[in-house]
């Protein structure tokens, strides 16, 4: 009986990681093509270190821009 339960408990553990796996591949593919525009156009080591953060942050950015715009 108790290991029915520990069977069931770890499936539903697998579902609950598996769901949500694509998104992390496209956000971290979006990422890397962001740090590779920004170090592209660095002028300096500054620069591109500054285009690294700006790559990490980019969705928030984006959402701030848009929602700025639409005044919400």
């Amino acid at each position: 009986m108790a290991k029915d339960k520990e069977i069931k408990k770890e499936k539903q553990q697998r579902s609950y990681t598996q769901i949500g796996s694509s998104s992390g591949a496209i956000y971290g593919l979006g990422v890397l093509g962001v740090a590779w525009y920004y170090l592209q156009h660095a002028a300096s080591f500054w620069i591109g270190v500054i285009g690294v953060i700006k790559a990490i942050f980019w969705p928030a950015l984006l959402l701030y821009r848009v929602f700025s715009i639409l005044h919400l």
